[in-house]
């Protein structure tokens, strides 16, 4: 019995059932022959509905295998890797090859690094040494000469020119924050820095604030945004106020007494009214360390597998590596023989790979990640890049236990940098110096036609933003020569 037959003997039923009640109705009960008219009565309407609702049975069936022979089924989207062809195609890493590579390293001592230094245990001098960098030993932080009040009114102003405007330079920990940017829910940097700046807000912005409803917070335009898991060690943001009696001592105390160990405010001082932390800014300064596992690199050859892991990280990459990242590296089914990858690299062909970007301006599109649409043509995507090196370097982790870890560290510095183009700047030269590309292999992946040329972003652990400039760049402030 099919469904058609099922539908038409429930609709029978309904309809005897109307044709009793009908029929009492209409014949009346005392007249002659009252029951066999009443019976030919709903005899005559049960035998002329079925045909209807066998007939709208087929119409119903008609338009349903109509509608279904016409719809469009969406096809499931193939994710393809790019397809290179240079003479390095087949050496180059997977993306899912690059991202446990990128992955299974000991970020932790990464980690805590950064920490120390946020907390003001540790010094870049102290990390790098005098050899790598011209850093003055005793400075901390060197404020620009746009840091201080360059002209000193005579009389006094009103108006929009009366406000005061605050330079803040902080540093915080980015592994306890969900980014900088304000997002309902998390905890970021720009909600605890407003939170904290709220006390200092003048009286006609607090009224407005309250008729608003919204919480008494103060507002911040920060130099530039900084993802999940990314440190600061002398991030710029600015504040302003038309309140007279606010110090910069006042504000620094303030922030100081919020997160003390995941965000330390370096220095406050007053700036002038045009003075704005992203638009006035040169240049930025970003430093990437990138922890060498045990043996790397030397000259030993190894092997990727098709699970993802090398030779030497086949016995302990599970202790390593969650089980988020362990999802993506599930085994083929079809091919249990593993494909040969060098998966050695040497530092001194990553530094030649970066040096090729130095003194270009050029499009940073395809190392660009969630970027909006208007933003992926044009000059939005073109950066300026001052330097770009890498060294490999032994920081001291513990120096009374002679704890040590071998990284290698990336310093770039340009105008300008879009969203998550370090990180993929970093995976990306990493896989193509693995794979023995060109020493211009960077530059040629500029023009791929999809952003899967290049490797997916390296664990945000590792970078942070070293500092900002608002001065011309100079080549002897670089931590790395």
């Amino acid at each position: 019995m099919n469904n058609t037959t099922l539908v038409v003997c429930a609709n029978l039923r309904t309809l005897v059932r109307e044709g009793e009640n009908s029929s009492r109705d209409q014949v009346p009960r005392h007249s002659k022959g009252g029951a066999r008219a009443e019976a030919e009565c709903w005899m005559i309407q049960l035998c002329k509905r079925p045909v209807t609702v066998e007939l709208q049975s087929q119409i119903s069936r008609r338009k349903f295998v109509f509608s279904m022979e016409n719809a469009k089924i969406p096809h499931t989207k193939d994710y393809l890797h790019y397809n290179h062809t240079d003479s390095c195609r087949f050496s180059r890493w997977t993306s899912r090859e690059s991202y446990v590579f990128m992955y299974a390293r000991p970020w932790d001592k990464v980690v805590d690094l950064y920490s120390n230094v946020v907390n003001g245990k540790t010094t870049l001098h102290q990390l790098f040494g005098a050899k790598t960098h011209h850093i003055p030993v005793n400075t901390v932080i060197e404020p620009s000469d746009e840091s201080e009040i360059v002209i000193i009114p005579s009389q006094k102003r009103a108006g929009r020119w009366a406000r005061m405007n605050f330079k803040i330079i902080l540093s915080y920990h980015g592994g306890s924050f969900d980014g900088w940017q304000k997002q309902p829910g998390l905890n970021t940097v720009q909600e605890v820095i407003e939170k904290s700046l709220g006390k200092f807000v003048d009286e006609r912005k607090a009224g407005l604030l309250k008729d608003k409803g919204l919480p008494l917070e103060g507002n911040a335009v920060v130099a530039g945004r900084t993802d999940k898991g990314v440190t600061g060690f002398q991030q710029v943001c600015s504040f302003y106020t038309w309140r007279e009696d606010v110090r910069p001592q006042d504000i620094e105390d303030a922030i100081n007494s919020t997160l003390p160990g995941k965000l330390r405010v370096l220095s406050v001082s007053q700036v002038p009214r045009t003075f704005h932390p992203n638009f006035s800014a040169k240049w930025r300064r970003y430093l990437y360390i990138f922890p060498l596992n045990a043996g790397e690199p030397d000259e030993e050859d190894t092997t990727i597998f098709h699970d993802g892991k090398t030779s030497h990280q086949k016995d302990n990459c599970d202790d390593i590596i969650d089980g988020n990242i362990g999802s993506a590296v599930n085994k083929y089914i079809d091919d249990a023989e593993s494909i040969k990858k060098p998966t050695r690299f040497k530092v001194s062909k990553v530094n030649k790979l970066l040096q090729q970007l130095e003194g270009k301006l050029l499009s940073y599109k395809m190392f660009a990640r969630d970027t909006k649409p208007a933003r992926n043509t044009g000059p939005a995507t073109e950066c300026f890049i001052f330097h770009a090196r890498a060294a490999q370097l032994s920081l001291t982790i513990d120096m009374e236990k002679g704890e040590y870890l071998e990284v290698m560290c990336i310093e770039l510095v340009a105008n300008r940098f879009l969203r998550k183009m370090v990180r993929v700047l970093v995976a990306t030269s990493i896989r193509e110096a693995a794979a023995g590309a060109d020493d211009d292999a960077l530059i040629k992946l500029m023009d791929a036609t999809c952003r899967r040329a290049t490797a997916p972003p390296a664990p945000p652990d590792g970078l942070c933003l070293v500092d900002v400039g608002y001065n011309d760049f100079d080549s002897q402030t670089c931590l790395i020569l």
